[in-house]
């Protein structure tokens, strides 16, 4: 049946699994958090007592004794580079990771910028060509179609979601379009449908910017299995890490295959140099770490959606505050990102950036995720002064696409609205580091008359 995208009111309640997560319509339980008369009084940035102090968060990257063993094995087998075995720790990540998200092949390489790049080189992008993709995302999105030599052309944001607006999305498409490049931001879906089905209409490839969402849901699948090719980041921050690194997966078997090729300095699994490619391979002590952290990543998984459905029922109920909008279809996140809109006329127009610093002092670190959306940052003058840019699009294509890099959703987003929690290690901690955030929240917004002394 085919679904629309639901209007969710701004303090929408989150939807998950079963598998560690909270139920669409489950009740659940009021935990006891700190009463309003004991959470009023004077703010910590005033001189009062913090909600949290002398407290750890969970370490990230996370690390135990499997992932150590596992990179000691690799050392100690001499086998350092993945071309050296079939059966050595990249291959065999490869084959599980395809496994454990339901696809037939994976290609790991270097980090997540480099799967986005080798899917666009794989799929034919480049010169002439156009890319559809947000604003609100890691450079990394757009590096990788104009490492292609591609044009990125960004769409504004919903202001709740902060996922890319289909509706500008398909505004933009020209007869040059020949890819959207969703991202799922913080590790929740993007709206994949209205993307597959836009895509069908203009006949456009869909690169998934999964980079962030590792093993969430949407619609009974996992992103980064919707479209054409999905692309993974495993650089430290993210939910299943390994330093730097990255992977691409499919079910289309050329596709995947050219995807290698290109990964390998342009050579095929049949040892000939067949096109253009940079060297992305992924080594194999990235891999062990990798697959030292397998067996157990499922479990962080329904942990942070546990504490995040927690967290969003009750930040629900705090005036001002908005967990991040979801999409009708989203079963579960990665939460490598916790995100929220605050809305400063409910605390008598305060900007964020001090309503930060209050909360920074009760011991709960928020902040914005991006200072500027890509689109007001320097590349877009320095790509249109490059010869071979004009050369490509010509000087009327290239105003226009400096002219109409408008995005006012994200700029709002940017500079007055998001905060979020980053949330791959917090959001494995206990109930009362949950509870601890939700006092402070709770307590900044009953003093909120003091925060213009912060």
């Amino acid at each position: 049946m085919k679904n629309k995208q639901r209007h969710f009111s701004r303090r929408n309640f989150i939807k998950t699994t079963s598998a560690g997560a909270i139920a669409a319509g489950h009740i659940i339980p009021a935990y006891a958090i700190t009463s309003c008369s004991a959470q009023s009084g004077k703010l910590a940035a005033l001189g009062g007592t913090p909600i949290r102090s002398n407290k750890n968060w969970p370490e990230w990257p996370y690390r135990d004794q499997k992932v150590i063993d596992s990179i000691v094995e690799a050392t100690k087998s001499g086998i350092w580079c993945r071309i050296q075995s079939k059966t050595g720790t990249v291959p065999t990540f490869e084959k599980k990771y395809a496994e454990m998200i339901g696809v037939k092949h994976c290609v790991a390489v270097g980090s997540g910028t480099q799967a986005l790049h080798t899917s666009v080189e794989a799929l034919g992008l480049g010169p002439g060509d156009e890319v559809i993709t947000s604003p609100y995302t890691d450079p990394g999105t757009v590096s990788s179609i104009l490492s292609a030599r591609a044009l990125p052309v960004l769409a504004d944001i919903d202001r709740y979601s902060f996922q890319l607006d289909p509706d500008d999305v398909e505004r933009r498409i020209n007869k040059n379009t020949k890819a959207i490049m969703p991202v799922h931001i913080a590790g929740v879906a993007a709206n994949m449908e209205r993307f597959m089905e836009m895509a069908k209409k203009h006949n456009l490839f869909v690169i998934e910017d999964a980079c962030q969402a590792h093993f969430a849901k949407y619609q009974g699948k996992m992103l980064g299995t919707i479209g054409d090719v999905g692309c993974f980041s495993h650089q430290s921050s993210k939910v299943l890490p390994c330093g730097e690194g990255g992977n691409i997966v499919g079910n289309n078997d050329e596709l995947m295959d050219r995807c290698f090729t290109v990964q390998n300095h342009g050579t095929s699994k049949r040892g000939r140099t067949e096109t253009i490619g940079p060297k992305y391979r992924m080594n194999e002590f990235e891999g062990a770490v990798l697959l030292g952290q397998l067996p157990t990543v499922l479990e962080r998984h329904a942990l942070r959606n546990k504490n995040a459905g927690y967290l969003t029922s009750r930040i629900k109920d705090i005036p001002g505050i908005s967990p991040q909008k979801l999409y009708d279809g989203t079963e579960d996140g990665s939460y490598y990102l916790y995100m929220m809109s605050y809305d400063k006329k409910v605390y008598n127009g305060v900007h964020r950036d001090k309503y930060l610093e209050a909360l920074a002092a009760e011991g709960i670190s928020l902040s914005p995720y991006l200072k500027n959306g890509l689109h007001k940052e320097p590349w877009v003058d320095n790509i249109i002064s490059r010869r071979v840019y004009q050369k490509m699009y010509g000087p009327e294509r290239l105003k226009q696409f400096k002219d109409e890099m408008v995005c006012p959703n994200c700029d709002i987003v940017c500079d007055d609205e998001m905060m979020m929690l980053w949330a791959s290690g917090p959001l494995t901690g206990t109930q009362e580091d949950m509870d601890d955030i939700i006092n402070a929240l709770t307590k900044v917004y009953e003093n909120r008359d003091q925060l213009n002394k912060v």
